[in-house]
């Protein structure tokens, strides 16, 4: 054995070892909230998931809510990232348009985020992160949407950065609606007439997988 090897190793250095507990409580919650709701999680089951502390929590995040609103933005990306693959397999704008409203309707973190955007009207601290989140959100959105528009020779009627915000506004809207008591359901809103994507020189149909 090299005497490199019969060192002992050094502890990694305190900042190393922060971001990680950080990085482990955030990766628990995201679990435990997007499996039982922000209500049946406690901040010392989080805890104890990650090998940590309850006073930890409130150390790098400040609150459950707080904590709360980063897991759900977390979730919310990672499910939206579900999207493309989905839309990669369409061969026609129309079916690229139905695939992808259907399946963002069914995103189990749509309503996970929406629970967390409500938070934050009650707690003003706690906006940076959801607008941070969001704008993510989008620009991950436009960057495979211009990436689709590219690969099929597909246009939208609008700039990409105003289709993917008026997508995913959509996408939210209608969730609250439903989740919020409506006799409707969230699939009863044509969401895939939202999006205005098409064939290079074809009128925009939005009804036009329906024919």
């Amino acid at each position: 054995m090299s005497t490199a090897e019969s060192q002992p190793r050094s502890p990694a250095p305190p900042r190393d070892r922060g971001r990680r507990t950080r990085a482990l409580l955030l990766e628990q919650a995201a679990a435990l909230f997007g499996e039982h709701g922000f209500d049946s999680v406690s901040v010392a089951g989080i805890a104890t998931a990650a090998g940590a502390h309850p006073n930890q929590v409130t150390y790098y995040f400040g609150s459950k809510d707080a904590l709360f609103v980063h897991a759900a933005f977390l979730l919310l990306l990672r499910d939206a990232e579900r999207l493309e693959p989905v839309g990669r397999r369409q061969r026609t704008p129309e079916a690229f348009r139905t695939a992808l409203a259907r399946t963002a309707l069914a995103l189990p973190a749509v309503p996970i985020a929406i629970r967390a955007m409500s938070i934050t009207r009650q707690r003003p601290e706690l906006r940076p992160v959801a607008e941070q989140n969001l704008t993510l959100l989008f620009h991950q959105a436009q960057r495979y949407l211009t990436a689709i528009l590219e690969l099929h020779d597909w246009v939208i009627d609008r700039p990409a950065d105003v289709e993917t915000r008026t997508f995913w506004s959509a996408v939210l809207g209608a969730r609250l609606i439903s989740e919020s008591g409506f006799g409707g359901r969230s699939s009863d809103i044509d969401l895939a007439g939202v999006l205005t994507i098409r064939r290079r020189g074809a009128a925009y149909d939005p009804g036009g997988d329906r024919h």
